[in-house]
């Protein structure tokens, strides 16, 4: 199944996503921490108040998850493209919730930074609480697969030698459009994911190229801390992103900026400039 996070009329709330409609989750009114597995797998559907899907606004699809765990150099090509060196372990970051975007949302340009890049990727949504969760039973804990674009501010990025600072600018990290349950999504381990820059592919990847797998991801990160539903995974960007191209490539106002991975849809982003 496809469930979204939704706006429509002034009332939020979280959907199943059948066709063209959008058919609310009684009582529920966004994804994320109340709506673990065990309620995805069976949900209660309130068909009286179905939306065609055209008129709803889609928020991020986990609106305020408890923990947004981000992944870096996760792709061989990406580490090839930076110049490091292979990591033995998941070089891993966070975001604030406040980071998070609509999957159709603007991209809005901060006025501070002259280096805004993009990047792809496949996040992983927790739907079963665990801690120190053996890779074996991962999946076991996944609610389901989404797309994000770790939008980056490069400049900020490498001020320091860490990270957060370019990674966690307000509204940047579209997120969405659908959570796709394990059973529809079949083996994320093989999944096409590519971005596009103004019909230009610039990314184009498969998530079998992921040094670290989902299940290894969940097992790392759940040995540092419990994972709850609701909480998401950046599984990493593929090589090609804007700043290590020759010439760097960075988001400018009236670009348009696809992500798409097979079975799990589209991100479609403009951009704009801070007003």
């Amino acid at each position: 199944m496809r469930f979204a996070s939704c706006s429509h009329a002034g009332r939020s709330f979280a959907a199943a996503i059948d066709g063209d409609r959008a058919i609310p989750l009684t009582g529920i009114g966004e994804l994320g921490a109340v709506t673990p597995s065990s309620l995805l797998a069976d949900p209660a559907l309130d068909h009286t108040r179905s939306v065609p899907l055209a008129e709803v606004t889609l928020r991020p699809v986990i609106p305020r998850p408890g923990k947004i765990i981000c992944v870096g150099l996760n792709y061989l090509d990406h580490v090839g493209e930076t110049g490091r060196q292979l990591p033995e372990y998941p070089v891993l970051f966070t975001k604030f919730v406040e980071t998070l975007t609509g999957p159709r949302d603007p991209i809005v340009l901060p006025s501070e930074s002259a280096q805004v890049d993009y990047e792809g990727e496949m996040a992983v949504v927790i739907g079963r609480a665990g801690r120190r969760i053996a890779a074996e039973d991962a999946t076991r804990h996944i609610a389901g697969y989404t797309i994000a674009n770790d939008v980056t501010m490069r400049d900020y990025q490498y001020k320091t030698h860490q990270w957060l600072q370019g990674k966690v600018w307000e509204a940047s990290t579209p997120l969405g459009p659908w959570l796709v349950t394990p059973d529809e999504v079949g083996d994320a381990q093989a999944l096409d994911i590519s971005l596009t820059l103004n019909g230009e592919v610039l990314q184009r990847a498969s998530t079998e190229q992921l040094m670290f797998d989902v299940p290894t991801l969940v097992s790392r990160v759940s040995e540092l801390v419990t994972l709850m539903p609701g909480d998401v995974i950046l599984t990493g960007t593929p090589g090609g992103v804007g700043y290590r191209r020759d010439p760097q490539v960075f988001l400018s106002p009236g670009d348009n900026v696809v992500v798409e991975i097979s079975g799990l849809g589209r991100l479609v982003n403009p951009v704009v400039a801070e007003p």
